[in-house]
């Protein structure tokens, strides 16, 4: 687990792998009686940490201006991520699945406490963050976020999706 700085609040990760009860996690976040809330993430979508803090500020600015797109803070964390406008496609592509055994979990402001808890829900194997660009599955964010391979001969997968991630409101 390793915490972050964001927008004045902290945003803790934990990055999973050999998970084998994400779908009890998906139950449990879609009955709302997830404790404590949390964001779980496809971590096979992710190549690096930066995205995902942008997609944090997002959802921080988000809440101090009482204007969520999702129910919480920590489902509108996938949503800014996704690069989508689609709340339901978004929460989908870069949520969790019933099969996703490769999980990063995110909660804004965790305890130490909290983080136990986080730690005990997720029947996993955490690794260290730094594992993050081995384990991405690029054809799938390429296809995802339509990156090109010329874009990526400028730039790295990461930059193109924190770009598509701060970028999404205006276009």
């Amino acid at each position: 687990m390793k915490a972050f700085e964001v927008g004045g609040t902290t945003l803790c990760l934990a990055l999973f792998s050999d998970v084998t009860n994400s779908k009890e996690l998906l139950d449990l976040m879609q009955s709302a009686t997830l404790e404590p809330e949390v964001a779980f993430l496809n971590a096979s979508l992710i190549p690096d940490v930066f995205p995902v803090l942008a997609a944090a500020h997002k959802a921080l600015v988000a809440k101090s201006r009482d204007s969520l797109t999702t129910r919480t803070l920590h489902s509108e964390l996938v949503y800014n991520y996704s690069g989508s406008k689609h709340i339901s496609e978004s929460l989908k592509r870069c949520g969790i699945a019933d099969n996703t055994s490769y999980i990063l979990a995110a909660r804004f402001g965790a305890s130490a406490d909290e983080m136990v808890a986080i730690e005990k829900l997720i029947k996993g194997k955490e690794i260290d963050l730094k594992e993050l660009e081995q384990r991405i599955n690029q054809a799938q964010i390429q296809k995802h976020y339509k990156i090109s391979n010329l874009e990526l001969e400028i730039s790295s997968l990461a930059d193109a999706i924190t770009c598509r991630i701060a970028a999404r409101d205006a276009l």
